[in-house]
């Protein structure tokens, strides 16, 4: 089972690959700016040289996959390599594939922002999918992963900002000396950095309840029997009056606030505090709205490789 698991998380892998090589053909390449990071220089020089993308990725990124599977994880280097080959090798069959139909591109420049921001965009959600099966779409990222892994008091943001910042101010130089391509570039980073990180936070986010009641195992079962959540109890005393009481912990999907809150009016001298999380970690069952367990679909690595 485990196996086959790791079998469809690689399969994901390269399904995203191809994705975003279609993605650079239809949107990025007929717009004339260089995407974010590595990928970005290799488009520039495929701009200038006529190199195709394909060739330059697979030179660049396979010394740094080496040197990431040496200093920093193997099986990530392993999974990021799935991705960078399958990307590269769709790109060059997608340059025998006249796509020109299909391809966003003005010819008088106007509407030219729209094709940066569909690109970042589906960008966004091949790094989101690729987070999920802990996977790099390489060149900054692995960059990033290995001075953080020297250099643990380094920020990888900051790493890739000024990485993908030096990018957009050679796109100045390279694409006829001009504001342009250097906007194109900030804008299509923006939309996959962010269009990436709430797609990640829709999947984890949560809100927790923190209920202070009379009534801990009332709620408690009601909370149990109707949503299919537990709880924590955490004793408790209000420091005012002096009077013991009960703290209830519980972390629910954003859709069943309305429900918690039905149950907690059901109790007299019964109130909670609300807390949006941003992630929950930890080795527990994942449970659906009919109390079912949620099996996790991509595996996010062991140490192990397939």
């Amino acid at each position: 089972m485990q196996t086959m698991k790791k079998a469809w998380t690689y399969l994901v892998i390269a399904m995203v690959a191809l994705v975003a090589s279609v993605n650079y053909e239809l949107f990025v390449f007929p717009n004339q700016f260089a995407p974010s990071g590595v990928n970005g220089i290799c488009t520039m020089i495929q701009y200038v040289s006529g190199v195709s993308v394909g060739y330059l990725s697979l030179l660049i990124n396979v010394p740094l996959a080496i040197w990431c599977y040496i200093e920093v994880s193997k099986p990530i280097a392993l999974r990021s390599m799935v991705y960078v080959i399958t990307f590269s090798l769709g790109l060059l069959l997608l340059d025998h594939v006249d796509l020109s139909p299909f391809a966003y591109a003005t010819e008088n420049g106007t509407s030219k922002i729209l094709g940066p921001l569909v690109a970042g965009v589906i960008q966004g959600y091949v790094y989101s999918i690729l987070v999920k099966a802990s996977a790099y779409t390489g060149g900054t990222d692995f960059v990033s992963a290995i001075i953080h892994k020297r250099s643990p008091e380094k920020s990888v943001f900051v790493i890739s900002f000024t990485l993908n910042a030096a990018v957009a101010v050679a796109s100045y130089f390279v694409y006829g000396y001009q504001m342009e391509p250097v906007i194109l570039c900030i804008l299509y980073s923006f939309m996959a950095t962010n269009v990436g990180e709430r797609l990640m936070k829709s999947g984890r986010s949560a809100i927790a309840f923190e209920i202070i009641t009379d009534y801990p195992d009332e709620i408690s079962q009601d909370i149990i029997r109707d949503i299919h959540h537990t709880t924590t109890l955490i004793p408790g005393k209000g420091m005012y009056s002096g009077r013991e009481t009960s703290v209830l912990l519980c972390v629910v999907n954003k859709t069943q606030i309305a429900a918690v809150n039905s149950i907690i009016r059901r109790y007299p001298n019964t109130f909670a505090i609300v807390n949006p999380v941003s992630e929950i970690l930890g080795n527990f069952r994942k449970l659906n709205s009919t109390g079912k367990e949620v099996a996790e679909v991509l595996d996010s690595g062991d140490g192990k490789t397939l």
